[in-house]
């Protein structure tokens, strides 16, 4: 039997998810290659458990090059042109050929889109940003701390809350809460608005709970390092003592210049197939677009990164050996929304229904920061 070649773009949640599944699933003699710039995996879901100081850096991270142990080729190589009809991708070192392609290149981060922020937020998003944000967390007995979320949309529609009620949490227990403010200010109508009004709502009930000020429907125009202060169109400026920022996403550049890019950048698939216009191409994950019912999008997450990957990988192997395809992806996701003091809400529901998403939230507890911690222990421990 002739050698078919599996090209991986990306080595984040989905990529190395694809990359594992089809290591299983096809012929030994299939070649399965990951390409990825940074040979370290980081479990992005756990960087806001460094910034409140409970996760050193070394404990979510881990070398992606240990999954060639596991038959798989890792390409440390920066992805810079996909021909999406050749089914060929260059690299800064050269081309590489597949008989299949799955783009799962992420969402790229923009801080200098925003004049000023990238020079004073703590990018929790990074975990040097993550660390940085810890050390000014652990240092403020006064002020304001600001959460900006900076443009729409983002991935981990949850993160910036949790970012505030993991704030909120530390500054108590440091025993300065009284004379630190927290604020949240952000473009968005409500909290994870894709979800719908009853997820966004809940989530409101949560922050004014913990007197974390919640300001909707702004628009950041500039941060001002010097003055330390926040400047929305037609508002006040705001000032802050501490910055913690979701900066801009971008599409990645080799996404947003081939022809399965859309009209956001971002790749455009089959909802329930991950399947290109592309033969032979699939994408996952951050690096799509994808429409759901009310002019949204499904919301860029890795527990979707995830099932969309095992969802292709599926595909792929069904395909290969001219087996019935297996089921598509639905559109079902869930999130943790982690709250402080070992405590975590958890919403889930279909992003696919036709009136549009049905998310519930479930009473927060701390079993649901459990389950969330035996998920990062999943992801660490399956390293070879």
């Amino acid at each position: 039997m002739a050698t078919r070649t599996a090209l991986v773009l990306g080595g984040g949640v989905g990529g190395v998810t694809t990359a594992r599944r089809l290591r299983k699933l096809l012929d030994p003699n299939d070649r399965i290659m990951l390409v990825e710039r940074d040979p370290e995996f980081r479990f992005a879901p756990s960087f806001l458990w460094v910034l409140n100081g409970r996760r050193r850096p070394a404990q979510i991270t881990r070398d992606l090059r240990r999954l060639r142990t596991r038959g798989i080729e890792i390409v440390e190589d920066e992805v810079q042109v996909i021909d999406a009809s050749a089914r060929t991708v260059t690299t800064a070192n050269g081309t590489l050929e597949a008989d299949i392609v799955v783009v799962a290149l992420g969402a790229q981060l923009a801080p200098d889109a925003v004049p000023g922020f990238a020079t004073d937020a703590h990018v929790f998003y990074t975990l040097p940003g993550a660390q940085s944000a810890a050390h000014a967390i652990a240092s403020i007995s006064s002020g304001r701390v600001a959460v900006l979320v900076a443009g729409m949309p983002y991935k981990c529609p949850a993160a910036p809350y949790e970012a505030a009620f993991l704030t909120d949490a530390v500054l108590r227990k440091r025993g300065v809460r009284d004379r630190v403010r927290v604020d949240i200010y952000t473009p968005e109508p409500l909290p994870m608005p894709t979800a719908g009004p009853a997820i966004g709502e809940a989530l409101c009930s949560m922050l004014a709970q913990r007197d974390i000020g919640f300001h909707p429907g702004l628009a950041i125009e500039r941060v001002d390092p010097e003055t330390h202060r926040l400047h929305f169109p037609d508002e006040p400026p705001v000032g802050y003592d501490v910055l913690l920022g979701v900066p801009p996403h971008r599409p990645p550049p080799a996404v947003a210049t081939s022809a399965i890019a859309g009209d956001s950048g971002y790749a455009t698939v089959d909802a329930h197939t991950l399947a290109t216009s592309a033969p032979g191409v699939y994408a996952i994950g951050d690096a799509t677009a994808i429409p759901i019912a009310g002019g949204k999008f499904l919301p860029k997450a890795g527990v979707f990164a995830e099932a969309e990957a095992e969802t292709v990988a599926r595909r792929i192997a069904a395909d290969w050996r001219d087996k019935k395809p297996p089921e598509p992806f639905d559109g079902t996701g869930s999130c943790f929304v982690e709250l402080g003091d070992g405590r975590a809400a958890y919403a889930a529901g279909g992003f696919y229904e036709p009136d549009g998403p049905q998310v519930t939230m479930r009473r927060p507890g701390r079993h649901w920061h459990l389950a969330k911690v035996a998920l990062e222990q999943y992801w660490m421990r399956r390293w070879p």
